[in-house]
């Protein structure tokens, strides 16, 4: 079901690129961009019209309205079992408490006598957030994307999600409940790289944002790759992915269930294991022959497992396999090894690190405290999940006196001569003969 790479052997001068080492999934984000760009470019010049149609043609819902009306949210809520709204809540205010914790003051540095920087932190004014509701009503991404635009203080929250046949052309009961529990009345019901354009561009009740975040499939994906800049993106959270790294102390039934996890999302989602253990590896196959049988979506799980984008990695030792697991740099990165925690002090890209036997990933999908909105498809060498600081950015207020420009004045004009731009030097130096 799961194929096997065998890394060990490998001297250092011989070692790999760990960060091909495990191939990524068929479909890349590239190449679904030639899919999208005629998709963002119609709802840019039709807007609603454009929505509408490829409702019709990707969702098999005919729309007349792509705003959800504020009743829908009000009986969706009504409408909640008991117990998903107390995990909700529960999953709220975790996530809450690590938010506010994030929050940054403002910094004011004197540089010198009379002159000073202020870095203010500055919340995004209007944000559209995706939820994916395709292949699963994500309702714990609403919570992701939600809490912590409200702790950042954003003023303008827009929420969207596909819309479903099932549910008369709105987006899934739990996703709208959810955003009624959370006070986000502003929700659309549109899914995909039509969502991203309708953000980006503005389309009917619509205005345009200011910042796209969210996790989608490999075209909301693409469509934020292609329209950042025209609208901010948090990071490409595409089709999900999980690492192992585990060793003799891990349990096989564990990181079996760990994977299939994850694979149950997208037959495109990553499943990789790191082991320098022969018998760990041979029992987590035995593991999955097993569990996999009995999973609801077991065809979607088989895809995911059997694709080219999972695997059982064998390496030499953890020292190997460390390396290969920051090379891969996956969207969730779980440590089950001895002594896990100093292995995860040693992890540099990654997502989100669980560590230990009883941190699996499903916990920080739902409740952890921490985001589920992270990089995948290598970015978290260079990208982090989303959080408050997703939604704020820094300005510098600077702040100078008479007598402190002067004392910096020659150095300023220096440079400017320095560059051949006498018309920098020229602002001082006005500055400089008004006053004598």
């Amino acid at each position: 079901m799961i194929r096997r790479i065998d890394l060990r052997g490998a001297s250092a001068d011989a070692a790999p690129d760990y960060r091909t080492v495990v191939p990524r999934a068929e479909l890349d984000v590239e190449a679904a961009l030639d899919v999208v760009r005629p998709i963002c470019d119609a709802v840019r010049h039709r807007g609603v019209e454009a929505i509408t149609e490829f409702a019709a043609k990707f969702d098999r819902v005919e729309q007349t309205d792509i705003r959800v009306p504020r009743e829908a949210l009000t009986e969706a809520l009504d409408a909640l079992e008991p117990a998903v709204r107390a995990a909700l809540e529960e999953s709220i205010r975790r996530l809450r408490i690590t938010c506010e914790a994030e929050l940054e003051s403002d910094v004011v540095t004197e540089v010198v006598p009379g002159g000073t920087v202020t870095q203010r932190m500055v919340p995004v004014e209007r944000v559209g957030l995706y939820v994916p509701g395709g292949l699963a009503p994500l309702v714990s991404s609403v919570v992701m994307n939600v809490v912590p635009a409200q702790v950042a203080g954003v003023s303008s929250i827009a929420l969207t999600s596909s819309p479903q046949a099932s549910n008369g052309g709105l987006p899934h009961p739990t996703i709208l409940a959810a955003c009624a529990l959370l006070g986000v009345d502003e929700v659309y019901a549109v899914g995909g790289a039509q969502a991203v354009a309708m953000f980006a561009y503005g389309a009917g009740p619509c205005r345009p944002v200011d910042l796209v975040t969210g996790p989608g499939n490999i075209y909301t994906v693409s469509a934020k790759r292609l329209l950042k800049g025209v609208v901010g993106i948090d990071s490409e959270a595409g089709p999900t992915e999980i690492a192992i790294l585990a060793d003799d102390s891990a349990v096989p039934a564990h990181v079996a269930a760990d994977l299939i996890s994850q694979a149950e999302h997208d037959p495109l989602a990553s499943s990789v294991l790191v082991t320098p253990s022969e018998r760990l590896a041979g029992e987590v196959e035995a593991e999955l022959d097993k569990q996999v049988s009995v999973t609801r979506h077991v065809e979607r799980v088989r895809t995911a497992l059997g694709g080219r984008q999972s695997a059982i990695v064998l390496v030499e030792d953890l020292e190997q396999g460390l390396a290969v697991v920051n090379g891969y740099a996956a969207e969730h990165l779980e440590i089950q090894t001895e002594d896990a925690g100093r292995w995860a002090g040693r992890v540099r890209n990654a997502g989100a690190v669980f560590v230990g036997a009883f941190a699996p990933v499903s916990l920080g999908d739902y409740a952890a405290g921490s985001n589920h909105v992270l990089p995948t498809a290598g970015c978290a060498c260079h990208s982090s999940g989303l959080s408050v600081r997703s939604f704020r950015k820094a300005v510098h207020v600077v702040e100078y006196t008479d007598a402190a420009l002067r004392d910096i004045a020659d150095h300023v004009m220096t440079l400017a001569d320095a560059e051949d731009l006498p018309g920098h030097g020229a602002a001082i130096r006005v500055r400089l003969e008004d006053r004598r």
